[in-house]
């Protein structure tokens, strides 16, 4: 009995059509490097999104500040030299390490210097991926996020993707918090390998991410008087 040509036919297509399906992309580490104390980009796809997973140099990593992204890759500067965690990015502009969760971009700015909040919901998770101001913006200090949405202060103009598909089942993600209520190096044992993102400072002491608080192999680590909570990714 001969094989319809048709159905060959249908069948020749199906595996071409699952060959070119979007294949499920791993997140990258990229080590970029500011040793002369200049500006230096690492090009890298950064749309969807970068996180400082280890810092390797004695100047601290400030994200706004000595460290960022914007469509030309990672930049560093004043010395920074460090570990970034780059999240893959899909044609369809999905997350692909987080479930395919989509992202939305909003414009935040403290143009007189004072405190703004602009309403989002941000349980998702927030990254600033472009600075617009001439005035550093700096996590913890001249933006972050709460129930409200995004805050900025201090002049800092950005843009920040924001993640949706917030699941509050139990594969998402969990809050720690962890104090230096002493001013000095605590850590808070935590799985840290999916990233992690301060989102909500508890204390008057900043908490700037490289300088007062961070992470390692270790886990979640706070300096310099900083208490906060922090969304670890599972």
């Amino acid at each position: 009995m001969r094989f319809p040509f048709r159905y060959a036919l249908l069948a020749f297509i199906g595996l071409v059509l699952a060959g070119t399906a979007q294949p499920a992309m791993a997140q990258q580490t990229i080590t970029c490097s500011s040793d002369d104390g200049g500006r230096h980009t690492c090009p890298v796809d950064a749309r969807g999104g970068v996180q400082m997973t280890n810092q390797r140099s004695g100047a601290a990593c400030q994200q706004g500040y000595s460290w960022g992204y914007n469509r030309e890759g990672i930049w560093v500067d004043h010395g920074c030299r460090a570990d970034f965690m780059v999240n893959s990015w899909n044609d369809r502009g999905n997350w692909n390490d987080r479930g395919n969760r989509g992202s939305q971009t909003i414009s935040c700015s403290s143009d007189d210097g004072g405190r703004h909040t602009c309403p989002v919901d941000a349980r998702g998770g927030v990254q600033m991926t472009n600075q617009r101001s001439g005035a550093a913006c700096q996590q913890g200090y001249s933006w972050g996020y709460n129930r409200e949405g995004i805050w900025v202060d201090h002049g800092c103009r950005a843009d920040f993707a924001v993640n949706s598909g917030w699941n509050n089942g139990g594969g998402g993600d969990q809050t720690i918090s962890c104090s230096s209520d002493d001013g000095n190096r605590h850590y808070c044992s935590a799985d840290v390998r999916r990233g992690v993102q301060m989102t909500r400072q508890r204390s008057d002491a900043r908490c700037q991410q490289g300088y007062s608080w961070g992470y390692d192999q270790q886990g979640i680590w706070v300096d310099h008087g900083c208490r906060a909570d922090f969304t670890v990714g599972r």
